[in-house]
């Protein structure tokens, strides 16, 4: 019995800490109801925070993040940052990501450009290349968002809009 207690409150600090505990008690069975096809049917944001509170369950030695945050709110977002940078701590961690803010903390951040590797480095070091791919998207980001130091929006069209436009993705390792 406490094994199961015990369980049960790893599920719920997994969730907690996904952003997605206080969602999954607003469900008419809590932790306890069918989601998906023949069940109750999860928006895309709300999938990415149940895979991500997989993730954070299992603990793995390396971490694989594809748009981990794409779907999700700008404020949702920015408290899983957070609490990816906590897991991925101490972890190899591999981010593919368009939203810049997503990798800024990455301790290699490798640009992509049609499938060739055309920059490498720290986001301070991309950054203090005024002719480079990777500052050019990241003060386009700025631009079309409010704060330039973390670009960010309220709306995740633009986002998604601007990264279908942009460079491909970009790889984080975290050692």
């Amino acid at each position: 019995m406490v094994e199961l207690q015990q369980l049960i409150k790893k599920f719920e600090n997994s969730a907690r800490t996904a952003e997605m505990h206080d969602r999954i008690n607003t469900f008419p069975e809590g932790y306890k109801t069918i989601v998906g096809e023949r069940g109750l049917k999860l928006s895309g944001g709300e999938k990415q925070r149940v895979a991500i509170a997989r993730t954070l369950l299992k603990a793995p030695a390396i971490v694989l993040l594809d748009e981990a945050t794409s779907a999700l709110d700008t404020f949702t977002e920015r408290q899983i940052q957070s609490a990816l940078r906590t897991v991925c701590e101490g972890r190899t961690t591999l981010i593919v990501a368009h939203r810049l803010s997503t990798i800024s903390h990455a301790d290699v951040i490798i640009v992509l450009k049609e499938g060739t590797i055309v920059e490498r480095g720290s986001h301070d070091e991309l950054l203090e290349k005024p002719d480079g791919v990777y500052a050019a998207m990241w003060r386009e980001q700025s631009t079309a968002y409010a704060n330039a130091n973390e670009p960010t929006t309220t709306n995740d069209d633009v986002i998604n809009r601007k990264s279908s436009d942009s460079t491909e993705p970009h790889y984080h390792h975290h050692s």
